[in-house]
């Protein structure tokens, strides 16, 4: 039987948020829903579990960002700002690129802990999380994502 997470390994865990896969119905964008839900839960309650602030607009919301060639603080207050998620898209139209090139971001995303380095912290990673004989596996950050989330079984 394949191992799971240990209970608390990584912190706290947020099984509200979205996919790590799935994509913005505006934009294509994966990873984008994810950051516009962290955003969400910040203007909610204030703040992010330690396990997903350390990470909050650096990490992937960073990188996703740098794509786009904006700050992640643009966006979190775009969040802010708007009452609806209609309002949201169309102001992040506004704010991103006309071509938001989602093709080559969404296959970097997935693709995202493959080079050798990348592998090596997967395999800290699952390590730390009690999972090492998922090492190979899980084969990309958004996948371990998904598996401390519980969507990977």
């Amino acid at each position: 039987m394949a191992s799971k997470p240990i209970p608390g390994s990584t912190g706290e865990v947020l099984t509200c948020l979205p996919s790590a896969y799935l994509p913005h119905a505006a934009t294509g964008l994966l990873h984008l829903p994810r950051f516009l839900a962290k955003c969400q839960y910040v203007k909610e309650h204030g703040a992010l579990p330690p396990s997903y602030a350390k990470n909050f607009k650096r990490g992937m919301d960073r990188f996703l960002c740098l794509h786009l060639g904006i700050e992640p603080a643009a966006v979190e207050k775009i969040v802010f700002e708007s009452a609806t998620d209609a309002e949201i898209d169309a102001k992040l139209r506004q704010l991103f690129p006309a071509d938001v090139r989602a093709a080559k971001w969404n296959r970097d995303y997935v693709q995202k802990g493959s080079a050798p380095s990348g592998r090596e912290f997967l395999a800290e990673a699952l390590t730390n999380m009690g999972c090492a004989d998922r090492i190979g596996q899980i084969v990309s950050v958004v996948d371990l994502i998904e598996f401390d989330e519980g969507r990977i079984e």
